[in-house]
């Protein structure tokens, strides 16, 4: 069974990572400094804002201001703008942790999974895991009927050895905003003066 694009592009980064880790490093030691780093908070909490506005709250003209975010999806840093819904509002409001373990540990098995998973609309997220389980899936539905129907769905993908769902009561947090480390972005003060902005 072939993979689908996405779950495709999604193990060549893993298989390129040290390839991409030194880009992404020589991206955050050369290229990024604090003003990056205001324009990726600014956009974390609102994509939605004007070029212009933005500008004048970093302190820059409107185009240099661009050519950063240009610069930032080009280097991978901005992988995408999207709009983030209510899960409530769209019907979806019942969230769900499931624990996978693998019923084998072999190529076929993880291929078979991973195709699986990767086409059911349900599931949001799922990490690969080290410690006592192998996979860690979060996934939203709109009730315990719709659920059980996924649970269904998921367990016919591979053969498992044990499926654990907890099912969450209240979100207490939630954010999309990475925390930006200040490693990955050089101080301009100390930096040589070039000009540019």
């Amino acid at each position: 069974m072939a993979l689908n694009s996405t779950w495709n592009r999604y193990f060549l980064v893993r298989r390129e990572k040290p390839r991409l880790f030194r880009i992404a490093s020589t991206l955050e030691a050369e290229s990024m400094d604090d003003i990056d780093r205001l324009l990726l908070e600014i956009l974390q909490d609102n994509a939605t804002l004007s070029i212009a506005q933005m500008a004048e709250r970093v302190g820059l003209s409107p185009t240099p201001c661009w050519k950063r975010i240009q610069k930032l999806e080009a280097g991978g840093v901005i992988i995408r703008r999207v709009a983030i819904v209510d899960p409530d509002r769209v019907g979806v409001g019942l969230s769900v942790l499931v624990s996978v373990e693998a019923g084998e540990h072999t190529p076929e098995w993880l291929q078979r999974f991973s195709a699986g998973v990767a086409s059911m609309p349900e599931i949001m997220e799922v990490y690969r895991m080290a410690g006592d389980v192998d996979y860690m899936l979060r996934v939203a539905v709109a009730d315990m009927a719709e659920y059980d129907a996924f649970y269904k769905r998921l367990i016919a993908i591979a053969p498992m050895k044990n499926v654990t769902s907890r099912f969450a009561m209240e979100r207490m947090k939630h954010t999309t905003a990475y925390p930006l480390h200040p490693r990955s972005f050089r101080d301009r003060r100390t930096a040589d003066t070039s000009g540019e902005e």
